[in-house]
Formats: C-alpha cells, sequence, structure tokens
C-alpha cells in the first residue's frame, strides 16, 4: 500500500477460534556470515536509474518455529552512505503492501528529495519481504479470467453482487490451497516479516537498526519495534493502520478515508470547472460520482469500464494530488457516454505474486468471520454510513474461505520499551484514515509521538511536500530529536 503504486489493500476481521502458542520473537540469532554484494536484477536497476543499487541475499527460516529447518531466501538492496564520519548505521525500509516490492524504495525516496542528511547517516536498505519478486517468490497460481483483480474487493451495488462476489472469493481461496503443495503460504505473516527484519540487521553485522515504513508498512513497523525493542533504534511509521495487521475493521476505515478525502478532490475539481467540466462547485462534482457510478452500475461503458471499476479508479487516484489531473480526464470522458474517447485506463492487470502474498498475510494474520450473512449485512450498513465506497470496503474477501487458521496471535504492540516511534499522518488519507494513527498511537503510550499533518493524500515522509513534516522526520532520523509531545504541522 504505497503512494506510487494505485493499489489497495484486503482486511480480516477480529479473533474468532482458537489460536495457537505464541512463537518466541527471537531465535537463536545466527553469528552474521560475510555477504556478497552485486549487481541488482536488471529491473530493478531500470527503477532506481539514475541511482545504483546492490544486492546481496539473506537466508531465514521458513518456519522460526524451527529455525535449523528449511531456509528460504530474502534479496536486500543497499545504497552505502559514503560518509562513514556520519554514518550512523542502517535504515531499512518498508513500501507497504504486503506484497510490493521494497528493492528500488532507497533510490525511490532519494530520487523523490530525501535529505542528504539521511543518506549520510544511514546505508538504505530496501528488500523483497518474504514471498516477494526476487526473494524465495510464492504464488496462489489465479488466472485472470477468475476476475480477480485487486485487493480491495469491488464495489456491490446489491446484495446479489455480494453473493456472487461470495464465490469468486470462494474459487480464490480453493486456488490458493490447491496450488500450495509445499505448505508455504502459512507461514506468510507480519510477525515472521519482523523477524526476517532483524535476521536482515544481523547478517549485516549491526547491533540495531533504524526503521521506516508507509502504509502496511508501518503495521510492520510496528510488530517489528514490539517484538525487537532492544535492537531497533529510530522508528518512523508514516501513514498508519490502527495495529500490527490489518483486519476487516481496518478494511472497512477505507471507505470513511474516501469520504474525507474526497472533498479535496471535489475542491480541486469545481476551481477547474472551465476545463473538465466536473462540477462548480464540490457538491456538484460529488453528485456526479454518483450519477456516473450509478450509471455504469447499470450499463458498462463500451470498454468494459462498470461502477465497481469507476469506484475503485477513484479510490486509487486519491492517493496524491498529482493523480487528480488524469482522474479527472477519465471523469471527463465518463460524463458523456456518447462522446468519442480513449479508454479510461482498467485496473492494472493482476499480478499473481502480490495478490498472493497481500492475500496469505492478511488471512494469516487474524482470523476472518466465515458467514457469509456477516458481509451482506456490512455492506448494507456501510452503503449507507460510507455511500461513496462502503459497499465495496465491506464486501467479502478470500480470507473468509481461507484454509489456513492462523498459527499465532497477531503481535501485540509493546508499550513498554524506550520512545523510539515517531509517527506521521495525513488529516485526509484515502486508505489510512487519521483515525488509525489515533488508534495505533494509543497502543504505543509514551514510546510513541504523533505529528499530525493538515494535508490530503497518502505519504506523508518526502512523499506529502509538507515542509514541518519533512523537517521533523529528519531531525529525529539524522539527530535523534523526538518531539516533546504529539504535534499539528499546517498545510
Amino acid at each position: 500500500m504505497s503512494r506510487r503504486h494505485s493499489a489497495a489493500l484486503v482486511a480480516a476481521l477480529g479473533m474468532v477460534g482458537t489460536l495457537i502458542a505464541v512463537l518466541p520473537a527471537r531465535a537463536e540469532e545466527p553469528a552474521a556470515a560475510p555477504l556478497t554484494w552485486a549487481a541488482c536484477p536488471a529491473d530493478v536497476n531500470a527503477k532506481t536509474a539514475p541511482l545504483t543499487a546492490e544486492c546481496t541475499t539473506v537466508p531465514v527460516p521458513l518456519d522460526y518455529s524451527h529455525p535449523g529447518g528449511t531456509q528460504i531466501s530474502l534479496l536486500v538492496s543497499r545504497i552505502a552512505s559514503t560518509k562513514p564520519q556520519q554514518r550512523r548505521g542502517i535504515l531499512l525500509l518498508n513500501p507497504g503492501g504486503p506484497g510490493g516490492s521494497g528493492l528500488d524504495q532507497a533510490a525511490f525516496l532519494m530520487n523523490k528529495g530525501l535529505p542528504a542528511s539521511v543518506t549520510d547517516s544511514y546505508d538504505l536498505i530496501g528488500m523483497d519481504t518474504r514471498g516477494v519478486g526476487h526473494s524465495t517468490p510464492m504464488y496462489c497460481g489465479l488466472p485472470e479470467e477468475l476476475g480477480y483483480w485487486a485487493n480491495v474487493p469491488p464495489y456491490a451495488a446489491d446484495d446479489a453482487a455480494v453473493i456472487a462476489q461470495a464465490k469468486i472469493a470462494e474459487k480464490v481461496a480453493q486456488t490458493c490451497a490447491a496450488n500450495d503443495s509445499r505448505g508455504w503460504l502459512k507461514h506468510l505473516t507480519t510477525a515472521n516479516m519482523a523477524r526476517d527484519l532483524d535476521r536482515i540487521r544481523a547478517a549485516l553485522g549491526e547491533q540495531k537498526a533504524s526503521f521506516y515504513g508507509a502504509s502496511y508498512g508501518s503495521a510492520l513497523g510496528a510488530a517489528y519495534v514490539s517484538l525487537f525493542p532492544g535492537t531497533t533504534d529510530r522508528v518512523v511509521l508514516d501513514s498508519n493502520l490502527a495495529d500490527t495487521h490489518l483486519d476487516r475493521d481496518g478494511l472497512r476505515r477505507f471507505a470513511r478515508g474516501v469520504e474525507e478525502t474526497f472533498p479535496d478532490f471535489a475542491k480541486w475539481a469545481a476551481a477547474r470547472h472551465a476545463s473538465y467540466g466536473l462540477g462548480r462547485t464540490p457538491a456538484q462534482v460529488r453528485k456526479n460520482y454518483f450519477a456516473i457510478a450509478e450509471r455504469l452500475d447499470r450499463t458498462p461503458a463500451s470498454d468494459g469500464t462498470t461502477g465497481a471499476i469507476f469506484r475503485y479508479l477513484t479510490f486509487a487516484y486519491l492517493y496524491g494530488d498529482i493523480q487528480y489531473g488524469p482522474l479527472a480526464r477519465i471523469w471527463q470522458t465518463l460524463l458523456d457516454p456518447g462522446a468519442a474517447r480513449a479508454k479510461a485506463a482498467p485496473p492494472a492487470t493482476p499480478i499473481d505474486n502480490g495478490l498472493t502474498v497481500f492475500l496469505a498475510v492478511t488471512c494469516n494474520d487474524v482470523n476472518w468471520p466465515e458467514d457469509l450473512a456477516t458481509y451482506r449485512r456490512g455492506v448494507a450498513e456501510d452503503r449507507k454510513r460510507y455511500p461513496m465506497f462502503g459497499a465495496a470496503t465491506a464486501n467479502i474477501t478470500p480470507c473468509a474461505y481461507w484454509e489456513h487458521e492462523p498459527s499465532e496471535p497477531p503481535v501485540k504492540v509493546d508499550n513498554r520499551g524506550p520512545a523510539d516511534v515517531l509517527m506521521l499522518q495525513n488529516r485526509h488519507d484515502p486508505v489510512t484514515p487519521a483515525i488509525n494513527a489515533q488508534l495505533l498511537r494509543q497502543k504505543f503510550g509514551q514510546r510513541a509521538r504523533l505529528v499530525t499533518v493538515d494535508d490530503s493524500g497518502h505519504g506523508v515522509y518526502v512523499l506529502g511536500g509538507n515542509a514541518c513534516a519533512l523537517d521533523l522526520a529528519t531531525a529525529y532520523l539524522v539527530d535523534g530529536k523526538m518531539p516533546a509531545r504529539d504535534l499539528s504541522c499546517r498545510s
């Protein structure tokens, strides 16, 4: 779930059923073996240009309850500090997901303006987390014709649409189970990814590691600093989930984020009515949203754009105001169904690996309700509570039919460690609304400080452009200056 990827998340509800004993936070740490750094794969280099990262492989246990058993590989990238006298250590990076590649994250942030004081202070460490991309990859083998194209369920225009989506969700779960011949998918969890982070730290020969994570990366970071308070250093969590995992309540709050963020796009579009014709006032823009969506519910566009796809695209393009122009163009072409137009871009072609890892982690972290009636009620409730997108985020997901029960409870946020967590949060965020940060902040107690930015979009540090938040986070990473209290930054 990162700002540069217009992708979305899916989640699970509460603790249902019996969970097995908790694994130890830290298995006996192996001695660090020398690592061989070499050129990263060509596709990674293409994304990091003009900067260049180097890569190495770190082995980790597939199952931390049997650390001497099967090992899987993690591909790790590095852009090293060139100022040895200023180097503090390593800064582990996670861009979100779960399921997104982070090998190019260091270069991405540097190309977006990550301050030189940070790159002088740290070796920037990216990675493909377990199951992803160039690390030992895992796949459900989801065929495109199955119609599972995003990790947010499609908007259910009526109750029949929920029932229809349940059939797709069940088939997805069955496909994942049938193709998981080695039984590896159950080991894709946030807790195991946090354990992997500490193994990477040890493999790099560091006593401690700092961490920056955005979106789902905030949940991973919360788990990491909770499991390993003794070996984490300075931790920055950006655009926050409410806990160490994404659950069904968190998924439903996506719709709250859309309701809170859409007025910023509506105001932008109304100011440009002469160019796009989407409405002279924000209220007219909102009215046109429903008019387009409901017409496409009845009759999809000639290029196949349905009401569900239109709503999903609007949600995804609210990730940042840099995308408002392309979103307005899509709306403009859909307002007049008879006009000649270019195709509105549909959701990206499904990437099986990314969808697989997302599903496995969210389904394995917590138990999901299994009765269809729960989802039918939730969709009906949220269609009224959050009319723009609630009937999507409350809809049923494959986790309702997932084969594996969680092997351990989700990591509990630890509020007893050092005050080393700086949280950043936009007030208007379409996927991780501000209430999430407030909930997570409460769990951390005095371990954390929250900086709330009066701005819109998904992603604060470097990506958001807010000077106050940029300066506060940079001062913490470089000099360890933690704000004395929670703060707000003006737009």
